[in-house]
């Protein structure tokens, strides 16, 4: 084939000039190509302008929807006081420091129970019946269970019982009822990713010599990790911020280092110093969690591995 041949390629292609010809070289990509490209551009650089557009436009009306309600001076006092916004954030951040912890250690503890139940509900087996029925009761009763209650009858419950040995920390005891709340969903995410697993994997892993237990640990619960990993991500999202909910019991995390401020000034700014620091610890988790789920779907789209 001759070099013109090459440059001009078939009749009617988009992307004619692009292939390497016969010695190895680049050729300049043709006109066409060069013009949808600068089309490709323009059409974003006019998409991002309208979005800035209407983003400014509506940030606008809404601003002064609320600066001109009556009662805006009053609130704005009460809520967004800057004395009383520097006085909270060091307090706010010292307590912060709680919470982090608490959804380090309270996040390794939910993973390890929840799969240890998500494991027993797909045993099988007449043998293993009581096992998945103690399993489906517990996930049953702490999903229906509200959180706040959940925590008030263990925080508040269980220093009553007087038990020896048992500690009455309210940090531990309301870690305590953060995992008990959390393992029943995350469970419940682990057993679906188990059961997504196309039981072929785990015949053709008995048919190479593996034994159950060892099909379940090798094949299928890394399969089902990986394909959990975005809701996974959601529900760490949401323990980091139930971690806040430890304050009912006393402990003086991010919440409860706000409550003590708005108790003696009577000014509500603490909360909302809190609330920013929550929403500020939560967005990058959020966003890698929209990251990672965007990669998967695009492998997912390409026929890669899940």
């Amino acid at each position: 084939m001759t070099v013109t041949e090459q440059e001009s390629g078939p009749e009617g292609s988009d992307d004619e000039g692009d292939m390497p010809g016969a010695g190895g070289a680049l050729y300049t990509p043709s006109p066409r190509r060069l013009e949808r490209e600068r089309h490709r551009r323009a059409r974003a650089r006019r998409a991002t302008a309208i979005a800035a557009l209407s983003t400014l436009v509506t940030g606008v009306v809404l601003y002064f929807v609320v600066v001109s309600a009556p009662g805006w001076p009053r609130t704005k006092e009460t809520f967004f006081n800057g004395q009383y916004a520097r006085e909270a954030l060091p307090k706010v951040l010292e307590g912060l420091w709680l919470n982090v912890r608490l959804l380090l250690v309270c996040g390794v503890a939910v993973l390890v129970l929840g799969m240890l139940i998500a494991v027993a509900r797909t045993l099988r087996g007449p043998v293993f019946f009581p096992l998945r029925a103690l399993a489906a009761a517990y996930t049953d009763f702490f999903r229906g269970l509200p959180l706040i209650i959940n925590l008030m009858i263990v925080v508040l419950g269980v220093p009553a019982l007087r038990l020896q040995g048992v500690t009455v920390d309210p940090v531990w005891l309301g870690g305590t009822a953060l995992t008990l709340t959390y393992s029943a969903y995350v469970a419940e995410v682990f057993r679906a990713g188990i059961e997504s697993v196309h039981p072929s994997q785990r015949a053709a892993a008995r048919s190479l010599g593996l034994s159950n237990r060892q099909a379940l640990r090798y094949v299928v619960l890394p399969q089902a990790v990986r394909r959990q990993v975005p809701p996974l991500l959601n529900d760490l999202v949401s323990l980091q911020k139930d971690t806040g909910l430890v304050s009912i019991g006393g402990a003086i995390d991010a919440v409860r280092a706000a409550d003590i401020i708005v108790g003696r000034s009577l000014n509500y700014t603490p909360y909302i110093v809190a609330g920013l620091v929550f929403v500020a610890l939560t967005i990058p988790m959020t966003r890698f969690t929209d990251w990672v789920t965007a990669r998967m779907d695009r492998r997912r789209a390409q026929g890669g591995t899940t």
